[in-house]
């Protein structure tokens, strides 16, 4: 039985205080509701903006029944987050998305089994929980990615191998002397591309979602987004936004997910899959739907804040074509130093650039400071802007 709304006024929590919170919280403010930031740092993005900032572990019992008093909902920043605390969590106060899900995500076996059971296209994979089962690898999935099963993410953890040789060197590189350390195997498939929906599923099953979206990665870590209509054949953008739907529904999901998909090339492995593959969920909002915020009428932020407090979705109206850049740490390294920030100003006085950056002081090289996304009434014009600001921010061509 759907429970009734929360009103404006009320108090939503969210376990994790880094950008994802931070623009969680906004979108939550601006609809007049209260925030609570469960983080150990205390200096965290989401801490410093929030009403409340529990400024423990995850686990700690003092600050989980804190929270539990504060709120009258809550949901996670991340995936990483210990299940066992969302778990805690719920036995006080509605969890969105649920412990069960959130865990299904924080394990890649975990995942790809879901995935199988949805009858949704996967890359053949293997699991390996220990050196004995390397002989158990069928040659077929080599030249393969090796992946830690749990607490990989912006392509950490994963060594991409050709050979058998590889494989076990890969294996023992990342057990690194732990045993419990499970891995799995994945085809590496030609691919011509990645893509994600993001979509948001009430409490009463209803689904809405943003347009697809192409992505382009740097080092594993998702570098542009691009978003704009007919960005995929009209039947493969809905086999996408199916495949999402259908995925997020056998998981009973409540809240803002995000699969990601291989688009995959010409030839056998897209003529025995199709043309989509999926890769992986996020069980919140995604670093590829920032756009949102500028580039539609609805952001994945206020839909995560709308399932929360049981709200009606709406279905999310892209009005500009618009291409999102992050900026890393590394761009106040170039030439060596970490005190030259960008021309913000050089950038900002281009058409259509919107600056965001997540309140962190540190810039460290692979750390995401913040994003920029640049709207136009075409893509194409969009892309030229966006061209001119990874300039200014020393990306190479």
């Amino acid at each position: 039985m759907t429970r009734l709304a929360l009103q404006p006024g009320a108090t939503l929590g969210v376990l994790g205080g880094g950008q994802l919170a931070r623009m969680w919280s906004h979108a939550a403010q601006s609809m007049g509701y209260r925030t609570a930031v469960l983080d150990p740092d205390v200096h965290s993005p989401a801490g410093l903006i929030s009403h409340v900032h529990v400024p423990t572990a995850y686990l700690d019992p003092q600050g989980l029944a804190r929270l539990a008093s504060e709120c009258q909902a809550v949901t996670t920043e991340f995936e990483n987050v210990p299940a066992q605390a969302l778990a805690q969590l719920q036995a006080h106060l509605p969890v969105s998305p649920s412990p069960a899900a959130v865990q299904v995500a924080q394990d890649r076996a975990l995942e790809k089994a879901h995935f199988v059971r949805c009858g949704v296209p996967v890359a053949p994979h293997h699991v390996l929980a220990h050196a004995d089962d390397l002989p158990t690898v069928p040659n077929h999935l080599l030249p393969g990615i090796l992946k830690t099963t749990r607490l990989g993410y912006d392509g950490k953890g994963q060594v991409r191998v050709n050979t058998r040789t590889e494989l076990a060197a890969a294996l023992a590189q990342l057990q690194n002397g732990h045993a419990d350390v499970v891995c799995i195997l994945e085809k590496r498939l030609p691919l011509a591309g990645e893509c994600s929906v993001v979509l948001a599923r009430g409490q009463d099953g209803d689904c809405v979602y943003l347009p697809v979206q192409l992505n382009q990665h740097r080092d594993g870590i998702l570098a542009i987004t691009e978003v704009f209509e007919d960005a995929l054949p009209a039947a493969t953008a809905q086999h996408a936004i199916d495949a999402a739907t259908h995925i997020a529904r056998e998981l009973d999901y409540v809240g803002v997910l995000c699969v990601e998909f291989f688009m995959l090339q010409d030839g056998p492995d897209k003529d025995a899959l199709g043309p989509l593959v999926v890769n992986e969920i996020a069980p919140r909002p995604h670093n590829s739907g920032h756009h949102s915020i500028d580039s539609c009428d609805l952001s994945q932020f206020a839909l995560q804040v709308r399932c929360m407090a049981g709200l009606p979705l709406t279905q999310p109206r892209l009005h500009s074509p618009c291409v999102m850049l992050n900026v890393l740490g590394d761009v106040w390294w170039l030439g060596g130093r970490n005190d030259q920030a960008p021309d913000w100003a050089a950038m900002l006085a281009l058409p259509g650039v919107h600056l965001h950056m997540y309140g962190k002081t540190d810039a460290r090289p692979g750390r995401k400071m913040g994003h920029i996304t640049i709207t136009a009434s075409s893509i194409t014009q969009a892309r030229t802007v966006g061209a001119q600001v990874a300039a200014m921010l020393g990306w190479a061509a």
